[in-house]
């Protein structure tokens, strides 16, 4: 785009009439936004072109007068679209420039857009429709990357693996069990951004400055006309002083990096020597400088990185929230590089972790070997319970039998039915049956358990979800 500022006088600021002294250079600069609230001027357009309808429709233009406004911004945003618009010296914020520009194509006309209006409603009605669109298309990625989740759960439904707790074995699991513990927590992820969206969809404009739009415009129709499903803010000071949804998106966005983390740091832990569960595909990984057998799992490691990053930022925005007295500051101009960082890592961490997943390869047999007899301790004790012993009694028995196949420097699974009657007398030749661990996966079949009938249909709860969301 045509970034750089094009030479000639500066053009009138919008606040300029009071102001007779010249403003420090290094000022100027300080007080710019337009590096970075340039990536707003789609919807500061399409809130412009909504609001000169409103004028309209209140009387304040004819409806010529808006048709010209309408398309002299229409003529803008083509510029910007082509990569031409030119940034003039005293273009301090999108909405200087798009007004400024408008002006040079339809003359003193372009003047009367403003009417009724402050740049403390339209920034916040421009941020808001940014944010808006921007949720939406990382919820699209979001969900593919749950749907990548559930389709892999399915194919590879009966590859088994240890489960962890405090990283020690624990008990048998399936791989898919795994998969969808994560893809849980990514649906919650999805529905916390889902039920930000009405919050973030709520109209400020018509706000004015603090006090409220003297000229009557129709602020349900903005709604509508801009897409506000959530309705229109209902109080005008507290409609541009309001970031309360830029601070909720920081956190949603935080939150989910946390769990991509964790997703990310399973991974890391599975691919590494002494498991060699997973290998990432070269698409997602890197080489050592030194050693050339080396593969590391960079994509992971970084988006391991930039969720600890990401609390930083909701740490931020809090305390720039936090200091303002109401209505407006100029410290919520804080706040757009925090929003725009935040979706954008959001984002690329989305859309990376499905490039991994989907292509990521599972080594079952590895998995399999990381079973061993001892995580079946507790299906152990569980079958005494079958047989009516209290299950602390039955604890303490198969904690026995694994003294005992310690002592011995044999498995658990090595012990004889006449070995566990020494124990107890209940064990049966049967006992040999808890020594399977597909059967030990099976045998938990409650809703959300680890069995193959539960495994399916937790695959289908997602897919419903996915349908309906």
């Amino acid at each position: 785009m045509g970034w750089a500022r094009a030479e000639g006088p500066a053009a009138k600021k919008l606040w300029g009439g009071r102001f007779t002294g010249a403003t420090d250079p290094l000022m100027e600069k300080f007080n710019e936004s337009l590096p970075f609230d340039r990536r707003m001027w789609a919807e500061d357009i399409r809130g412009s072109q909504a609001y000169a309808k409103a004028l309209a429709k209140a009387g304040v233009l004819t409806e010529e007068e808006s048709a010209t406004i309408v398309d002299g911004l229409s003529s803008v945003a083509s510029e910007w679209e082509a990569g031409s618009f030119e940034v003039k010296q005293g273009d301090e914020d999108i909405h200087t420039a798009n007004e400024r520009r408008l002006s040079e194509l339809i003359g003193p006309l372009g003047g009367k857009l403003h009417t009724g209006r402050s740049r403390n409603d339209q920034v916040a009605t421009d941020t808001r429709l940014w944010l808006a669109g921007a949720i939406g298309r990382v919820r699209a990625d979001l969900q593919a990357l749950i749907a990548a989740a559930a389709e892999r759960a399915e194919a590879e439904l009966d590859v088994l693996m240890p489960g962890y707790t405090h990283l020690q074995p624990a008990q048998t699991v399936r791989w898919s069990h795994w998969l969808l513990c994560h893809a849980a927590s990514w649906q919650r992820d999805d529905m916390r951004l889902a039920d930000l969206l009405p919050r973030v969809a709520t109209l400020p404009l018509g706000s004015g400055a603090l006090a409220g739009n003297p000229f009557g415009v129709d602020r349900r129709f903005l709604a509508r006309e801009l897409g506000f499903f959530g309705g229109v803010c209902p109080n005008s000071m507290d409609a541009v002083s309001d970031r309360d949804f830029v601070a909720e998106t920081l956190f949603a966005a935080s939150l989910h990096l946390v769990h991509l983390s964790r997703w990310a740091e399973d991974l890391i832990i599975y691919s590494s020597g002494p498991y060699r569960f997973v290998q990432c595909s070269d698409a997602y990984a890197t080489g050592s400088s030194l050693m050339p057998q080396k593969k590391n799992p960079d994509a992971l490691e970084l988006m391991r990185g930039k969720g600890g990053r990401s609390v930083g930022g909701v740490a931020a925005i809090l305390a720039v929230i936090k200091g303002t007295p109401t209505t407006y500051n100029k410290d919520f101009q804080e706040s757009w590089e925090l929003m725009f960082e935040a979706v954008d890592t959001l984002h690329d961490c989305v859309r990376i972790a499905h490039g991994v997943l989907s292509t990521l390869r599972i080594n079952p047999e590895a998995m399999r070997r990381g079973l061993s007899a001892d995580m079946l301790a507790t299906d152990l004790a569980e079958y005494l319970v079958r047989k009516g012993v209290p299950f602390r009694e039955t604890h303490h028995i198969s904690g026995a039998a694994v003294k005992m196949a310690e002592d011995r420097g044999c498995e658990l699974s090595d012990l004889t039915p006449d070995d566990l009657r020494t124990i107890h007398p209940l064990f049966a030749d049967d006992v040999a049956e808890v020594w399977d661990f597909r059967r030990s996966a099976d045998m938990r079949d409650t809703e959300g358990g680890a069995s193959e009938r539960s495994v399916l249909e937790q695959i289908q709860k997602l897919r419903d979800y996915l349908q309906n969301a």
